[in-house]
């Protein structure tokens, strides 16, 4: 399930740190995008990784997917 919804007001200063917050305690976390947001999945969730210094996952529909290593690792990802 998504963790966050952003909505009409967009991408604010407190989404992304609220995002940040939310990669270093999670590493992998959900977005939604309201309908009434306006914006496109793909490219906003390509914006945000680029300001969180994340990686994009993938998006479905209105929603997508970031990952950030954090500074304690909780993913092992297999090499």
């Amino acid at each position: 399930d998504p963790i966050m919804q952003i909505g009409k007001g967009g991408v604010t200063d407190n989404v992304l740190k609220q995002i940040d917050d939310a990669l270093e305690a999670r590493e992998l976390i959900k977005i939604k995008l309201l309908n009434n947001s306006q914006l496109e999945a793909k490219q906003t969730a390509n914006e945000i990784a680029e300001s969180v210094r994340a990686e994009y996952v993938q998006s479905i529909g209105n929603k997508f997917v970031l990952y950030r290593e954090a500074k304690e690792a909780q993913i092992v990802i297999p090499k």
